[in-house]
């Protein structure tokens, strides 16, 4: 691999009046592909499977705002939903002048690829990989991850939040302990203290929250409108996105071809050579 192919470029683009921070890597003339984490992540979850790809992609992974070193909004109740995620990332397609990309998207990450892919980039994204969601999600999977996320606690050191990081990601099925300590690093941040703690603004929860109390779940209409050739993984034990679910989603609208990833949960890491393998497969198509 050419050494400029693996070098990540810091970015910040202006979407929808917000700062929006990207990791970026490969040849900027190269077919693109957004890559868009999950929930209470950040783009650096990316860099495992960046290595895989960045030799023959432009690749880029938006930090989420509200997460990582985006900004945190001032009008969360409106800006921490899918919705306004999706029409930033229609704005960060046409920023850059991308008329047609790949989708990979884990949880919240694969949510907005699907209300993009159904929408105003129904005719721009043409392979969406969907990491462990769909469109009907477990309400006790949205309560597991609000019981840690509302309320992020501090630590003294950057071992002991790695530790509370292995134990509420344990499901995500991280392959190594330098990737635990990856993860770690580039998920904290000081408070005022001088204590760690996560890396997002705690209103993401509280928004998620209020909304999980009152919505349907069902984005099934979304869902059918897809034409992108569609991947689903699943974590094989995954408490987020059920087998019934997951089925449904090979029968109707994209008919996604599914793949389970054996002893793990929500959600898949993307860090082991077989799951890189299974996207690189696929966007290869």
């Amino acid at each position: 691999m050419r050494p400029e192919a693996m070098t990540v470029r810091s970015r910040y683009y202006d979407l929808l009046d917000r700062s929006v921070h990207c990791l970026e890597w490969g040849d900027e003339a190269a077919p693109a592909v957004i890559l868009w984490h999950g929930f209470a992540r950040n783009a650096h979850d990316f860099e495992h499977l960046a290595a895989a790809l960045a030799d023959r992609y432009r690749l880029i992974a938006p930090d989420t705002i509200g997460r990582g070193l985006s900004a945190w909004s001032p009008e969360p109740d409106t800006e921490y939903t899918v919705p306004f995620y999706a029409r930033q990332a229609v704005a960060l397609l046409d920023l850059l002048k991308l008329q047609t990309v790949r989708w990979v998207g884990t949880s919240m990450g694969g949510l907005i690829g699907m209300v993009c892919a159904a929408t105003a980039l129904k005719d721009r994204i043409t392979h969406l990989a969907l990491n462990d969601v769909g469109p009907a999600i477990a309400p006790n999977a949205v309560q597991r991850i609000l019981s840690y996320a509302g309320t992020p606690p501090s630590f003294a050191s950057l071992p002991e939040l790695e530790q509370y990081f292995r134990t509420i990601y344990a499901p995500f099925g991280i392959a190594s302990d330098a990737g635990w300590r990856r993860l770690a690093e580039t998920s904290a941040r000081r408070l005022p203290d001088g204590r760690l703690t996560t890396h997002y603004d705690p209103e993401i929860a509280a928004v998620l929250g209020r909304q999980s109390a009152g919505a349907s779940g069902d984005a099934w209409p979304i869902y059918d409108q897809i034409l992108a050739r569609t991947l689903l993984l699943r974590g094989a034990i995954s408490d987020l996105l059920s087998d019934e679910t997951a089925a449904e989603m090979t029968r109707r609208g994209p008919k996604a071809r599914r793949v389970d990833i054996p002893g793990i949960g929500h959600a898949p890491a993307l860090d082991t050579a077989e799951q890189v393998a299974l996207i690189t497969q696929f966007l290869a198509e």
